[in-house]
């Protein structure tokens, strides 16, 4: 299976009295899918996932995979602390139909190589699903080097992608020239260009979730090795970019959405809302991008 293109890793909306709201994502994902993103990810490990509970992300993870209705693949994060939670997530995740998983190493533990390896292994034998192993060391506290990951697609079937945030340009031909057939995703919104110039084929991102249409312009453009239009877009979305690789990355979005019309929404505590200092911010940012 392959993940080309921009793919949102989307935020869940919630009511006012605290529960997922389902038109809300569902109103969310046609605009997204209207603006021809290629792929979705639900349930993902730096937005909310780990404030809600396994049948709130059971609701999420059907809900996309309603409202996307084929069109594009559905990838699902089971990123957990042990291999039966994780293979807990990812059945519920394939009782709904998605089509691929995606992980961090353990969490809460700096896992060993052999560690990781056995961990990645005993989830994708029990899950059966295509899966993107996930490089965040900020997130997970273990930076899975380049030969790690090499190691990781060599010696675990279904492992068939990687999600690289570790901010290193320099590891994406790393990595494509040890392992030809790993593909490559660039995770942090605020080096996609570099991505993709050094080969990634996709862009797990957060950005899309506010600026969907102006991020797979993009992509369309590096595809094409339009340079001169792809850093003049580039240039406008980095400002909001930059808010990804940031502990509020959550409430920066969800923030946007709504500046854009979108359902972005309240966050679950221990988030709050944004101050008025980190609000005008992203006003700046967001002038930027929209014009």
């Amino acid at each position: 299976m392959r993940f080309p293109g921009i793919i949102p890793a989307v935020t869940t909306p919630f009511a006012a009295t605290g529960e997922v709201d389902v038109d809300a994502l569902e109103s969310n994902l046609a605009a997204l899918l209207d603006a021809g993103v290629h792929g979705i990810v639900a349930t993902g490990t730096m937005g909310e996932a780990g404030s809600m509970s396994g049948a709130e992300r059971r609701t999420v993870v059907e809900a996309v995979v309603r409202a996307v209705a084929g069109r594009v693949p559905v990838i699902a994060g089971i990123s957990s602390g042990t291999p039966a939670a994780a293979i807990a997530l990812a059945a519920d995740a394939a009782d709904a139909g998605v089509n691929a998983l995606m992980m961090l190493p353990p969490l809460g533990y700096r896992a060993d190589a052999d560690e990781t390896i056995a961990y990645y292994r005993a989830v994708t034998e029990a899950a059966g699903l295509p899966l993107m192993a996930y490089n965040n060391p900020e997130a997970s506290g273990v930076d899975m080097t380049p030969d790690l990951i090499v190691r990781l697609y060599e010696e675990v079937d279904g492992v068939v992608a990687i999600k690289e945030c570790s901010g290193d340009a320099r590891r994406i031909p790393a990595l494509l020239n040890a392992a030809p057939g790993l593909e490559v995703l660039v995770g942090g919104d605020d080096w996609a260009l570099e991505g993709f110039c050094a080969g990634a084929t996709g862009w797990v991102t957060g950005v899309a979730d506010v600026l969907p249409r102006e991020c797979v312009e993009l992509y369309d453009a590096c595809r094409t090795g339009d340079l001169e239009t792809a850093r003049a877009i580039y240039g406008r979305l980095l400002p909001l970019a930059r808010f990804d690789m940031t502990p509020k990355l959550v409430q920066y979005f969800k923030a946007a959405m709504d500046a854009v019309g979108l359902a972005g929404g309240p966050t679950r505590p221990p988030r709050l809302p944004l101050t008025d200092d980190e609000r005008a911010a992203l006003l700046d940012a967001m002038a930027v991008a929209t014009v």
